[in-house]
Formats: structure tokens, C-alpha cells, sequence
């Protein structure tokens, strides 16, 4: 009697290609997005080609224009399809209010959420001593440059409240403390619609800390 087969399931790095190499090549690309992996990117590209003419032909034409177009804003660096970006040549925003932010997805949640009326600064990332990202790493010595031309009066850190957001804000508080520009931050604690009894710890207890008069 034979012994049962204990095959193990091949894992999404063992999938076995069963389409031809352009489609295999394009399922890789999109598996090294954010969210994505082998199996996740098979299902987006079948549903692409199931759907060629409405998704994937209009999707390569605008992935085309943007490779074309897209570039780093060298004011801000934004990522926009012209440098000078929009955000820094709109002559509505408040030039004296500047918000520093980690990447440029955290500046586009926040124009998503309308929530700053001024302009932006992005770092290209936080102080991390265990990756090696040091000060030098990071767009802060272009934002000191920046603030030194006297137009800012405030900068609003933007850092996400993690270890390495928080020394990098800490980091820059001391860089600009000698500039005459006043610092804020963004306010820690109670999201809007939040229960305290499915918060964390470390969240209440900010909460606690930034409380104001009612």
C-alpha cells in the first residue's frame, strides 16, 4: 500500500507560469506594488485583459503619460507632471505656513482631506539609525534652506507617530530652533467618530496629554 502524498501547496514565489512571457513579465511588475503580491497581481492583470479595451489599453496609455511626464517637484518634491509643482506655484496658498511630511503620500492625504491651506515639504523619509538613514539622507538640509529665506513664520510637522517620526521631528525642532520660525505638530489621540473602549493604550494616553479647554 502506498504511503499518502503530503505535497506541499506551492507558495506565491512557487506558482508555476502558465501564460505566455509579456503577460508573466507584467504579473511580476504589478506584484512589486505595495499590497500586491504573485497571486494578487494575477487576479488584477486576468481581470485587466478580461476587460482590455476599458482597462488595460486606457491604463498602459496613462501609465505612458506618465513616464513621460511625472518629476520630482525641486521646490518641494511633490511628485506633479510639472517643476515647479502646482501646490508651489498656486498663488492662493499661504506661503508662511509650511508642512513637513515623510513622503509624498502623506501629503496627498492630506489635500485629500483639505485639511492645509499653505504648502509642503517633503522628506523622502525619517531619521532610522538601524536602516542607516541619517539627516544627510533626507531632504532637511533644502527645508532649513527654505526657511532661512524669512517667507515661512511656521512649520506644522506631519510625521507619523511612530519611534523613528517622532526623533525625526525632534530632529528638525533643534535644527530650526534658532530661525525665529514657530514649530507645531499634529495633534495626537481620539480619531473623529473613535470609542475609547477599542483604542490603544499609547493613543489614550496622548489623548490625555494634547487635551485643550472645551
Amino acid at each position: 500500500m502506498q504511503a499518502a502524498c503530503r505535497c506541499r501547496p506551492a507558495s506565491g514565489s512557487d506558482i508555476v507560469a502558465v501564460t505566455g512571457p509579456e503577460i508573466e513579465r507584467l504579473i511580476a511588475l504589478l506584484a512589486k506594488l505595495p499590497g500586491l503580491g504573485p497571486r494578487s497581481a494575477r487576479r488584477a492583470v486576468l481581470q485587466l485583459i478580461k476587460k482590455k479595451e476599458t482597462l488595460l489599453v486606457p491604463l498602459a496609455a496613462a501609465m505612458g503619460d506618465a513616464a513621460e511626464k511625472a518629476r520630482i517637484c525641486s521646490t518641494c518634491g511633490n511628485v506633479d507632471t510639472q517643476d515647479p509643482c502646482a501646490i508651489c506655484t498656486d498663488a492662493t496658498r499661504d506661503p508662511a505656513v509650511l508642512c513637513v511630511v515623510e513622503e509624498v503620500g502623506d501629503l496627498w492625504a492630506l489635500e485629500r482631506a483639505g485639511a492645509h491651506k499653505g504648502r509642503y515639504h517633503v522628506l523622502g523619509g525619517v531619521l532610522s539609525a538601524l536602516d542607516g538613514v541619517g539627516p544627510d539622507d533626507l531632504n532637511i538640509g533644502k527645508l532649513v534652506e527654505r526657511l532661512s529665506s524669512g517667507e515661512v513664520k511656521e512649520i506644522v510637522l506631519a510625521m507619523n507617530a511612530t519611534v523613528d517620526g517622532q526623533t525625526t521631528a525632534h530632529y528638525i525642532t533643534d535644527r530650526v530652533s534658532g530661525l525665529g520660525i514657530a514649530v507645531s505638530r499634529l495633534a495626537h489621540g481620539v480619531p473623529v467618530g473613535g470609542e475609547l473602549d477599542y483604542l490603544d493604550d499609547g493613543t489614550l494616553a496622548a489623548a490625555m496629554k494634547s487635551r485643550r479647554p472645551f
